[in-house]
């Protein structure tokens, strides 16, 4: 089982593919916890739409597996 979708994995693949230069760090909230999202910005006439992919996690969140086990958490300094 997997909570990867089809959505996911497209935007996952375009953000890696290098052929897309439309996209961006997002300063946010998550649940009123600040947060940074990974956006895609598109020209909607006058306007933008700013589309969010992905969400940096939060202090308060915590991670886990589809078992329920926690990941560690990414200590600064240390690569993933």
């Amino acid at each position: 089982m997997t909570n990867i979708t089809a959505a996911h994995r497209a935007a996952f693949e375009a953000l890696t593919s290098g052929r897309f230069d439309n996209f961006a760090l997002f300063s946010c909230f998550v649940g009123g916890e600040p947060a940074a999202a990974i956006v895609a910005v598109n020209r909607d006439g006058d306007d933008y739409t700013i589309s969010p992919l992905f969400v940096a996690l939060t202090p308060g969140m915590i991670l886990t597996d589809h078992d329920g086990c926690p990941c560690e958490p990414l200590q600064q300094g240390r690569s993933p």
